[in-house]
């Protein structure tokens, strides 16, 4: 599972003038693109806008409620394990006695093929290889014999 950062960054309160922008709606969007592309090319991702309640001092003793509107980016976390890669090692040499010549050892076992299993076997039971099918010196006792024309 991705873990992630967060950067949450406070929403414009006014408009950014820029090149053929007119209006007050405009220059704040052009605002709030501008601070959305450039924290995009830093890998940041926008998440979510979230209006939220800030405790301030008020005066020398009292406080007041503020309302603060701040935007949420994320980007994945670049952790140890991320930037970890480990070295594959090359696959072992399965030699197969008896195909370099030399004498082979009852200690030296090739290995199974795949997909056998130990107990499967090709060789049938006594009892499938017998014929199964009716000889023609055998009768039926349930059969009526045949008529004669």
């Amino acid at each position: 599972m991705p873990r992630y950062e967060y950067k949450v960054v406070p929403a414009p309160k006014k408009g950014l003038k820029g090149k053929d922008i007119k209006g007050a709606e405009a220059r704040f969007s052009h605002a709030l693109e501008e601070l959305m592309n450039s924290l995009a090319s830093e890998g940041w991702e926008y998440q979510r806008a979230e209006t939220l309640p800030s405790t301030e001092r008020s005066g020398l003793t009292g406080t007041t409620k503020e309302w603060r509107n701040v935007l949420i980016f994320r980007r994945p976390h670049a952790s140890d394990t991320d930037a970890f890669s480990p070295e594959l090692l090359p696959a072992p040499q399965v030699t197969v006695p008896g195909q370099d010549g030399s004498d082979t050892k009852a200690d030296s076992i090739a290995p199974a093929p795949r997909g056998d299993t130990a107990g499967d076997t090709d060789v049938k039971s006594d009892d499938a290889q017998k014929d199964t099918t009716p000889s023609s010196n055998t009768t039926a006792s349930n059969t009526t014999p045949p008529k004669g024309d």
